[in-house]
């Protein structure tokens, strides 16, 4: 395998605390060196050197939930594309949900993703499982045949599961075989056909709405099942500052829980739906701009633990509705770093908290490689340009569907290479 010298670059690492100018030395599929004193190191023989100056280097993202079609909806993503978008963006692994037809939840369908994921992919990809059989939230399916053939955490993906006693079951089943519950919080019945955030826009819009105890009443439960069995809690995507003040308290608690926010969340708020532009029909949906700064402040102080894309392509059949009727979801993965590089540039965020939000904190809540640049870790790496400007539209859109709810926005900070174990897998 070649060597290649990264020389005078922005080394951020948050596995050590890092946030230097210095060199990265990549080896046989590793990192030998990372940091300022690599600079005084030379060169290793036949090594390709690249001059970083004026650019970053951070530990490749790591995107905890992303819905991809295959098997049974190639239509709008494979593996294969997923894996392109997501190294165009920066991303080196994936987790994958088991939405899928069929749904993941059983061991064939884990060794068939692991399987096609292997063949096709160029990041790592990493199946979760169902918690309950066909996403139905009535019977659990088998958590440690499916730990034990790669599945790295347990959800039901968009799916609420209404009965406490299985969710309780689940999380002492996880707890037993030191998995993660991954769950997404919207009570059915208070969410009903509601399809944007409950409020005045609503109205005016006059579109079904959303109310935020629909999401914190679920959440409310489940943190009070995690405290009870001591099993290992994900809030998948949380939207609300009432939600966050929620995940804060567990905390302080000590409960074994942890939160993620959707990056739409962060940076949109209801007001960009306009005039029922069905791209901003999502899940959870945009919320109030109070909410949106209430997850950055979640984000800043531990409360909110990653930054998720929730990447879920939709194709023109489901998108192109009247609002009402549009299935909710956008693409995400090419745009995750840039737009989260807007909370850096607006000086919300600083930039060694975001990257552990991305990369370093998801690796380790699930239990992956990754995440770090420390010497002896497998080479999975961004190059970015944190200053150039880019404009998102359709035609660079890697991803086999095109429902964007950045499209035509103007983002700073693109990545310029991305490398998985040492092989370039994307370069401008």
């Amino acid at each position: 395998m070649s060597t290649t010298l990264f020389t005078h670059a922005r080394i951020v690492d948050p596995s050590r605390g890092m946030d230097e100018i210095g060199a990265v030395i990549v080896e046989n599929g590793k990192i030998s060196a990372a940091g300022p004193q690599a600079l005084n190191q030379g060169a290793p023989e036949g090594a390709t050197i690249i001059d970083c100056s004026g650019k970053t280097i951070i530990p490749g993202l790591v995107d905890s939930r992303v819905f991809i079609g295959e098997p049974g909806g190639e239509h709008r993503e494979t593996i294969a594309s997923a894996s392109q978008a997501a190294a165009a963006g920066g991303i080196t692994s994936i987790i994958m949900m088991p939405d899928t037809n069929p749904v993941i939840d059983d061991v064939a369908l884990v060794e068939f993703v692991l399987r096609t994921a292997r063949d096709t992919a160029c990041v790592n990809v990493f199946p979760t499982a169902a918690i309950s059989k066909g996403l139905q939230g009535r019977e659990m399916t088998e958590f440690g045949l499916l730990k034990q053939a790669g599945a790295v955490a347990f959800t039901d993906g968009h799916h609420t599961i209404a009965n406490s006693l299985i969710m309780r079951r689940a999380l002492t089943y996880a707890r037993d075989f030191g998995a993660t519950i991954m769950h997404e919080t919207l009570d059915a019945d208070l969410g009903g056909t509601g399809v944007m955030n409950e409020g005045l826009f609503a109205s005016w819009l006059g579109l079904s709405a959303i109310p935020r105890e629909a999401e914190t009443i679920p959440l409310e439960r489940d943190l009070a099942l995690a405290r009870l069995t001591g099993g290992q809690y994900h809030a998948a995507k949380l939207s609300t500052g009432m939600a966050a003040n929620a995940m804060r308290r567990a905390k302080a608690d000590g409960a074994n829980v942890s939160a993620g926010v959707a990056i739409y969340n962060l940076a949109l708020n209801e007001y960009d739906i306009g005039e029922y532009r069905t791209f901003f029909r999502l899940n959870p949906p945009l919320r109030a701009e109070e909410d949106r700064l209430a997850m950055i402040e979640a984000l800043k102080d531990g409360t909110l633990d990653i930054i998720v894309s929730s990447h879920d392509p939709q194709d023109v059949d489901t998108k192109r509705l009247p609002f009402s009727d549009a299935a909710a979801g956008a693409i995400g993965l090419e745009t995750l770093l840039a737009v989260a590089l807007r909370l850096y540039h607006n000086d919300e965020v600083p930039l060694i908290r975001l990257v552990e939000t991305l990369s370093t904190a998801p690796a380790r809540l699930f239990g992956l490689p990754g995440g770090t640049l420390k010497p002896g870790a497998a080479a999975d790496l961004a190059l970015v340009d944190l200053d150039e400007p880019w404009v998102v539209n359709e035609a660079g859109i890697r991803s086999r569907s095109k429902n964007t709810c950045f499209e035509n926005a103007r983002l700073q900070g693109r990545v310029l290479q991305t490398m998985v174990a040492g092989h370039t897998v994307f370069h401008t």
